[in-house]
């Protein structure tokens, strides 16, 4: 019977002390270098994790709102009742772009007195088309304004996502290449090749690794899931606009210029 020395040992003791638990064991028995980019990756998947839930809260209530508040707009109510009905939404950016355009309604009629096309004023003189258009100009650019500052709100964040998704995998690839490195080293030290010298740093090198895709591969996913949302609801926000410009023409110029056609002309 053949026996082995117990001073030969150690290097397979350690190991087999490494690997005989889970993938805790084998995360603490890493270097030093190894348990940082360990660290670095927890705080990436963490944050990620956390705006991935905040996300799809938010988009998700602004779906639900979004198709609530469409309904109320298209029953064919006056934009003062629908505006004391959207104050009750705070997810969908839709209801806070008619708030947008309606303010910038009021303000114009603020400004001109009224929208009735026959008086003259600094915007369109006495030409009522081109007040008309002034006013339409002016509700359009406003609208153009609240999408973009909608949709910067809707991606607040996302950039986190992508910037997990590119780079978790070369942080990840460091901590490879330096377990690799160390398991060169070892096999430097020691003069030989055998199992023991080169697993543990090649451990270390596949937990970075699998480190790495596992923060960035949620990223990534929820990312490109989260960017169809929004364009989505940019779509819809670009579609209201053109309804909402449709409204306000319909409601006010089309009424005052029929007023003033069946007018008697005196003279």
């Amino acid at each position: 019977m053949i026996t082995i020395p117990l001073t030969q040992t150690p290097i397979g003791a350690s190991m087999g002390s490494a690997f005989s638990h889970d993938i805790v064991q084998m995360i603490f028995y890493a270097g030093p270098m190894v348990k940082f980019v360990m660290f670095i990756l927890l705080l990436f998947s963490i944050i990620s994790w956390a705006i991935i839930f905040m996300k799809f809260r938010l988009i998700h209530k602004a779906k639900q709102e979004t198709l609530i508040f469409l309904e109320v707009f298209r029953e064919g109510k006056g934009l003062n009742e629908i505006y004391a009905e959207c104050k009750s939404f705070k997810f969908s950016p839709i209801p806070l772009l008619f708030r947008a355009g309606y303010s910038e309604l009021r303000r114009i009629r603020r400004i001109q007195g009224s929208l009735n096309p026959e008086k003259g004023n600094e915007t369109g003189g006495d030409d009522p088309s081109r007040s008309q258009q002034v006013i339409m100009d002016n509700l359009n650019r406003s609208l153009k304004k609240s999408t973009i500052d909608q949709t910067s709100r809707l991606e607040r964040a996302m950039s986190f996502l992508a910037t997990t998704g590119n780079t978790a995998p070369f942080i990840g690839l460091f901590g490879t290449v330096w377990g690799i490195m160390n398991s060169f080293r070892g096999i430097g030290l020691t003069g030989s090749a055998n199992l023991a010298v080169v697993a543990p740093g090649i451990s270390e090198a596949l937990i970075a690794t699998a480190a790495g895709l596992a923060a960035a591969i949620p990223a990534v996913v929820a990312f490109n899931y989260f960017t169809h949302r929004i364009w989505a609801l940019r779509s819809e926000m670009d579609v209201f606009t053109s309804d909402f410009l449709s409204m306000v023409e319909r409601q006010f110029f089309k009424k005052h210029m029929v007023t003033t056609t069946h007018e008697p002309r005196h003279g």
